[in-house]
């Protein structure tokens, strides 16, 4: 369950404590990066984000921090440079957990490349997800101690495609994003696509169905 801001983060531990199957994170999304200003005080909003990590590491339930990173192509939400401060300043809580980080990179492969550059020596690895950049992009990630998540966006064209075809298996994680990011009719991915299960609209609720268009798990397959 994903943390993307403090509060998210205090309810996908109380989700996790109350179902023995799932697992968390703790951690601030690029695009609600200007929370820590807007608390007042910065400093004591990432300490409740580092008391948050610890208590549910003793719980045995946090298990990366995230999701974090930066995100360009979203600035409405977020000023590049409040979400470059705090992407960076999340490492901190990488550091003193000693946890992986879960990570967003989107449209901002550079700056993105140039913190984890920066910090490679304060994390133990981690995964960057719901990847879509170029061979360039995909190189310079494999150059840290990092997984490359992939999901239906990162199937979308030709080029993607490519692209995924050169991460090494060993250090590709497959993931829903859920309920986003489905491999669509659209997609170049759709081709390499064997399994097909039962769908219908929300309104038509069966369990034995997906919900259209939401990507739920077995999609993984």
């Amino acid at each position: 369950v994903t943390g993307g801001s403090l509060e998210e983060s205090k309810e996908a531990l109380a989700i996790a404590e109350t179902d023995g199957r799932l697992f968390c994170t703790v951690g601030v999304h690029p695009t609600r990066c200007k929370e820590f200003e807007e608390s007042g005080d910065p400093e004591k909003h990432f300490q409740a984000l580092l008391s948050l990590a610890k208590e549910g590491i003793e719980k045995g339930k946090v298990v990366a921090i995230g999701e974090c990173g930066l995100d360009y192509d979203r600035l409405h939400f977020c000023p590049s440079e409040i979400q470059r401060k705090y992407f960076e300043k999340q490492f901190e809580l990488a550091y003193a957990t000693k946890l992986p980080m879960f990570l967003h990179m989107r449209e901002a492969a550079a700056d993105f490349c140039a913190i984890v550059e920066r910090n490679k020596d304060r994390f133990t690895g981690g995964v960057t997800h719901s990847f879509t950049g170029s061979a360039e992009d995909r190189d310079k990630l494999l150059t840290f101690n990092m997984y490359i998540g992939i999901n239906g966006c990162s199937l979308k064209t030709a080029e993607n495609l490519d692209v995924v075809r050169g991460i090494p298996i060993e250090r590709m994680m497959i993931e829903t994003d859920s309920p986003y990011c489905e491999i669509k009719n659209a997609h170049a991915g759709i081709s390499f696509v064997k399994s097909t299960w039962p769908s219908k609209k929300k309104e038509k609720y069966d369990q034995d169905s997906l919900v259209k268009g939401r990507n739920e798990p077995c999609l993984v397959r």
